[in-house]
């Protein structure tokens, strides 16, 4: 066969992006697709076995609709573009959440769809229930609060709030950081599948969840109603209230529903009662909103019939692989107990180790300073060692020197008592000389009294021999040539002869007295000399024998 007749047998294909929650796809498909085949083709690569949740929607001019499974894919009014892009999204909800879904790929879809519903304010939820469904979706993210690697600011990227939320309170995003945070640390211990399935129970509580909102009419001309589509039946709301229901209208109410153009018809089980018409703005809405409808009830019916072959072995599987993921998170969360305590001991250990090198350091510092002083004193014990045999010496020197001093001192005593003596004599020598001036003093003003008073007597007497001599010889007057001194001394009386005689007596005495005198003053300044070398000495002594006593 030639290459040309295999590329004529080869089938026409087309392009086709299917876009997930967190993901986008490319599948090249067979001109002759069905929306199964490429519906199947999708759920195979993300390994997805609950199909029955899902399906594959695009928007037509302005509408959202849903990919026909029975009818080729090319057949269907879908969008000309190439790629063609598909959204694969949940089209059903489960009424329990918990039992059925049983696929974690299931659980992580749902999750990321009602998440985004929630955030896109799609699903309303209140301020305090969103802050506790982020702080699940930050567990399902980020595992385990670690103080240590989630610092301030880890979820400054995340959007984990409604913007509704974030307006309604004045709070910074430091603020909602940490109160989410708050509720995140008490997760600790929740893997990923469990942080989600937590978040979706929370959130199938939610009057808006799973609610797919049509706006119809009970007449032709106005559409001040909405008609509300969820897996537990049909309700009515009023256009401005979409949590309370106005009527509702279980599955296991309904026998029949049914539409012709734009005229919607709900018949319930019981014939006598009334049968609601209702009118949409299109045909189009109508058959969305009864596939939405048959899809919902047979799901209902499902949910309350003997599970299939299929379903018991997927139920199975999930106990089972919820008993393994549940014995692995228990050895993961022992083994991760261990680390932990692992790493704790580890720490102690690199603290006690710390602790220890520093202690050792301290002791080597403490060692090396040790010996330093060792030295030190040794040098500190050698020089004492020097200074006692220096002291030694000294003791030795100053006791040779104490007894000097002794003997220096029985001198000094010996020669101070000779001294005070001395000194005691020189008073009395003293006392006795000034008695002796005083005597000598008083004799010589007695002496001299006696010589003025001899001497004016000798002067009277002179005067008087001559008056006297005036008087008996005046001729001698005239002729003093004839007047011999050995005549002269013929001619005086006996008189004369004694007044000579007795001025050279005074004149004797008063040389006597004046020598005398000067012996007298002589003396006195010596002993006065010696009385001042006296007291010197016993001055000097007494310092002596302070300095003695000091130095002993």
């Amino acid at each position: 066969m030639s290459i040309r007749g295999l590329k004529k047998k080869q089938p026409k294909t087309f392009k086709v992006k299917v876009i997930t929650v967190d993901a986008e796809m490319e599948f090249s498909c067979e001109m002759k697709w069905k929306g199964k085949d490429l519906f199947d083709l999708v759920c195979r690569a993300l390994g997805l076995r609950e199909t029955w949740f899902f399906g594959l929607q695009y928007t037509i001019k302005g509408m959202c609709t849903w990919l026909k499974m029975d009818k080729k894919v090319l057949d269907q009014e879908i969008p000309k573009e190439d790629p063609i892009s598909f959204h694969f999204l949940a089209k059903f909800y489960p009424e329990k959440v918990e039992e059925e879904l049983l696929q974690e790929i299931t659980q992580h879809l749902f999750f990321l769809q009602v998440k985004k519903q929630i955030l896109d304010e799609e699903i309303y939820c209140s301020p305090e229930a969103t802050v506790l469904l982020a702080s699940y979706a930050v567990q399902a993210k980020y595992g385990d609060y670690d103080p240590n690697f989630h610092e301030p600011g880890f979820l400054a990227h995340d959007e984990l709030l409604p913007k509704r939320v974030l307006r309604q309170y004045q709070l910074t995003a430091e603020m909602w950081e940490e109160k989410i945070t708050a509720w995140y640390a008490e997760h600790r211990g929740i893997a990923r599948d469990e942080a989600e399935m937590n978040y979706l129970k929370i959130a199938q509580d939610l009057e808006m969840y799973g609610v797919n909102y049509f706006p119809i009419a009970q007449n032709k001309n106005h559409t001040d109603l909405l008609l509300g589509v969820d897996a537990k039946g049909i309700h009515i709301y009023s256009i401005n209230n979409r949590f309370s229901p106005n009527k509702s209208f279980e599955w296991s109410t309904i026998r029949n529903i049914s539409y012709s153009e734009k005229e919607l018809t709900i018949k319930p089980l019981d014939k006598k009662a009334e049968v609601f018409k209702f009118f949409s703005s299109q045909l189009k809405v109508n058959k969305l909103i009864f596939q939405l409808c048959i899809g919902n009830h047979d799901l209902f019916m499902r949910r309350r019939k003997v599970d299939s072959i299929e379903i018991q072995q997927m139920k199975a599987q999930a106990r089972e692989e919820k008993a393994r993921k549940k014995m692995e998170n228990q050895r993961l969360a022992r083994e991760k107990q261990l680390r932990e305590e692992a790493e704790r001991a580890k720490e102690e250990l690199e603290r006690r180790l710390f602790q220890l090198e520093d202690e050792a350091r301290q002791a080597n510092e403490a060692l090396l300073r040790s010996q330093e002083a060792a030295e030190l004193l040794a040098e500190k014990a050698q020089i004492a060692e020097e200074e006692a045999k220096l002291l030694a010496q000294n003791a030795a020197e100053a006791e040779q020197e104490r007894q000097r001093l002794e003997i220096t001192a029985l001198k000094s005593k010996e020669e101070k008592r000779l001294m005070e003596q001395k000194m005691r004599e020189a008073e009395l020598i003293a006392v006795k000389l000034v008695k002796e001036s005083d005597r000598r003093a008083k004799e010589a003003e007695h002496l001299k009294q006696d010589l003025h008073e001899a001497r004016e007597a000798e002067r009277k007497a002179k005067q008087k021999l001559l008056d006297i001599t005036r008087l008996n010889y005046p001729h001698m007057a005239k002729y003093p040539q004839y007047s011999p001194s050995d005549t002269r001394d013929a001619n005086f009386d006996k008189g004369s002869i004694k007044l000579d005689l007795k001025d050279i007596d005074l004149k004797r005495l008063s040389f006597e007295i004046e020598r005398e005198r000067l012996d007298y003053l002589e003396k006195s300044r010596k002993f006065e000399d010696r009385l001042k070398e006296l007291k010197s000495e016993i001055h000097a002594l007494k310092l002596e024998e302070k300095q003695s006593g000091l130095y002993s």
